[in-house]
């Protein structure tokens, strides 16, 4: 905002502002009494701990709300999310969650959840500097490298992107098998079972890509093996 303009637009503005961020508390109050009204015990239950099966990491993409969209209430469901749906091993954020859901949290699967049209996905492929974007996308243009045959041969712009997007959910489900928390509580526990997700705005769903857990296991073991108790 500055001073020279309109003083009524201006008022208009901050009167939003306020509207907007006040209706989030409007509908934290009718959450909370629709729920305290459909389970009594719901918060007593809720306050007590959580013990997810699910750890979702996902994009950041404002229009994606996990919970919903799966049906799972609060406490079912341990989430992450970042831009395009990244599992780097150097970036400890993503790094940690994986740690303490499956070491601690006792998760019995990690979904890996990326969606068609992704921005992130698109930015990574586009020739230009993105500034502090560049390396975290970078990881995406690895992975058209790794898949530079299959890609290049998809004409048609959107259906490439697509795909793009597929890959890079299933090298983002490696990502997750290559972490020792994984290897370990999966030989240890037969679990958790690492899944590659890809949500479509088109109709709301979403289509579950047939990631081989065990298969890629193994292949990846015979690099990435961290599983001292084999």
């Amino acid at each position: 905002m500055t001073g020279q303009e309109n003083p009524q637009t201006t008022q208009e503005v901050k009167k939003y502002l306020q509207q907007s961020h006040d209706r989030i508390f409007e509908n934290n109050k009718k959450w909370a009494e629709e729920m305290a009204k459909k389970k009594p015990e719901f918060f007593k239950d809720l306050s007590a701990g959580q013990s997810p099966d699910y750890l979702w990491i996902g994009c950041s993409d404002s229009r994606i709300p996990a919970e919903a969209l799966t049906g799972v209430d609060p406490g079912e469901m341990f989430i992450h999310r970042n831009i395009a749906n990244l599992v780097n091993n150097i970036d400890l954020n993503v790094m940690s969650v994986v740690n303490y859901a499956v070491r601690h949290l006792k998760v019995k699967h990690v979904v890996v959840c990326g969606h068609y049209g992704c921005g992130g996905v698109k930015a990574a492929m586009t020739p230009q500097d993105l500034g502090l974007l560049n390396p975290w996308l970078r990881n995406i243009r690895d992975v058209y490298r790794l898949h530079q045959a299959e890609l290049d041969s998809i004409t048609d712009e959107v259906a490439k992107y697509d795909r793009l997007v597929e890959l890079n959910v299933i090298e983002q489900c490696r990502n997750v098998i290559k972490t020792a928390a994984v290897q370990l509580s999966y030989a240890q526990n037969e679990f958790p079972i690492v899944h590659g997700w890809v949500f479509g705005f088109k109709d709301g769903l979403l289509k579950d890509l047939k990631f081989d857990h065990e298969g890629e296991l193994k292949e990846i073991q015979k690099i990435y093996n961290l599983n001292d108790l084999a």
